[in-house]
């Protein structure tokens, strides 16, 4: 049980810091409701594709999954700075968010669980233990990691939002960096 909440708290990390980012914006409120359980949610799922797919599909997602998380948080990064930017001057707010920007984070952050997800046979939990740890210790980090974000705002302002974008570009480049 031990290797499973070990894996399922690792693969929430990310998670955890795309939240606080987000946090860091100016959004609706449902988004506190919204990105956890997305966030969990595809944590899990992802998980269980890369635990079906096994040997079968295993290289394919190891030879992939860094550039496609990489491009999906640089890109999405790249807008947080520039609605930061464009807020800044007070001539345009931030954009509200769609569910298409939580579905894009949703899934750069769980990418990573899809080949994770083919060493469940090997965590001495069964794997659909293992799953759903992974989707609750994801949405409880997550959510943790969003109020904190949204707690630092208030506090310092919404010029944070560009802190935010550059804490996606950054997570994107570990990434990719670890992987190459």
């Amino acid at each position: 049980m031990f290797a499973a909440m070990a894996l399922a708290f690792g693969l929430a990390m990310d998670a955890t810091a795309v939240a606080a980012a987000r946090g860091l914006a100016v959004h609706r409120a449902r988004e506190a409701v919204v990105l956890p359980l997305l966030f969990g949610g595809f944590q899990s799922a992802m998980a269980a594709l890369g635990w079906l797919a096994g040997l079968w599909l295993g290289p394919y997602i190891a030879a992939w999954d860094h550039w496609v998380a990489f491009g999906l948080l640089v890109l999405i990064g790249g807008k947080m700075l520039r609605d930061a930017w464009r807020g800044a001057d007070g001539k345009e707010a931030p954009a509200p968010a769609t569910m298409m920007l939580y579905l894009g984070l949703a899934l750069a952050t769980s990418i990573d669980a899809a080949a994770a997800g083919l060493t469940l046979p090997l965590v001495p939990a069964t794997p659909w233990i293992a799953l759903v740890l992974i989707g609750a210790i994801t949405v409880g980090c997550s959510s943790i990691g969003y109020l904190a974000g949204r707690i630092i705002g208030k506090h310092f302002g919404s010029k944070l939002e560009a802190l935010g974008g550059l804490v996606l570009i950054g997570i994107g480049i570990q990434l990719l960096v670890r992987e190459l």
